[in-house]
């Protein structure tokens, strides 16, 4: 009997979730850069997705070590290895997704500079996720910014570790994560590392995570499309205006 209890509540929940299937289509993201040398594991991510419930979770400084997490949890994974280096970008989906070719994002011509980043590019209902860790220069890693948003159209979402200092502007988008800190340098400045952008979506919540075994904190996003908000504010009008 306690199995059978225990069988109900886990459909109950996964049924009340403001998945992608959702009468609002709502689709919750987090985003958690991993800390590649010393950081989170597969075990750490597992739990919180357990915990989080989210339909997509994406990874900065992600390493071999992510390979297992469908095993624990499910769904699908995504990796995308940046060459010459140990670490790139990956990304777990409770559904399956379009997974894009990475988009090769502008470097810098500074001979001995680190190799040439790439966005992962996803699809998920209709929404283009770019799950991003963008260079440390401040000119260059806006230049990284404007050409995702230049090669993405329709409903996105730019998440991941901006490493942007101070306000960031991108015509056409809008900056929805958490103003938290989400990151403290060498345990004492704190920056606010981790963020959002998005165009033609509206973010109704989010947050900053509980930091766990990595140097940055993971933010949790909740998003719908702006013209499903109109819906279902229309509908519950329409079920007010009834009922008087």
């Amino acid at each position: 009997m306690e199995k059978l209890l225990e069988i109900f509540i886990n459909k109950r929940r996964l049924r009340s979730d403001s998945g992608v299937n959702g009468k609002e289509r709502r689709l919750t993201a987090i985003s958690w850069n991993l800390l590649h040398r010393s950081g989170a594991l597969v075990d750490d991510i597992a739990a919180l997705i357990e915990l989080e419930r989210p339909d997509i979770f994406l990874m900065q400084e992600a390493t071999s070590v992510v390979e297992d997490l469908p095993k624990l949890v499910g769904g699908w994974l995504y990796e995308q290895p940046w060459p010459g280096r140990r670490h790139g970008l990956a990304a777990w989906s409770r559904t399956k997704l379009t997974n894009f070719d990475p988009l090769k994002l502008p470097a810098s011509k500074i001979p001995g500079r680190l190799p040439t980043r790439f966005a992962q590019l996803l699809k998920i209902n209709n929404i283009t996720i770019a799950n991003v860790h963008l260079s440390h220069g401040q000119i260059l890693n806006r230049r990284q910014l404007r050409l995702i948003a230049q090669s993405t159209e329709g409903p996105t979402a730019i998440i991941g570790d901006y490493n942007s200092l101070g306000p960031t502007i991108l015509r056409g988008f809008f900056d929805v994560g958490p103003r938290g800190s989400t990151h403290n340098a060498q345990e004492i400045v704190p920056f606010r590392l981790d963020r959002c952008m998005v165009r033609d979506l509206d973010c109704i919540r989010s947050r900053i995570l509980q930091r766990g075994p990595s140097d940055h904190r993971p933010i949790r996003l909740e998003f719908i499309h702006p013209k499903k908000r109109i819906m279902v504010v229309t509908e519950q009008k329409i079920q007010f205006d009834a009922n008087q």
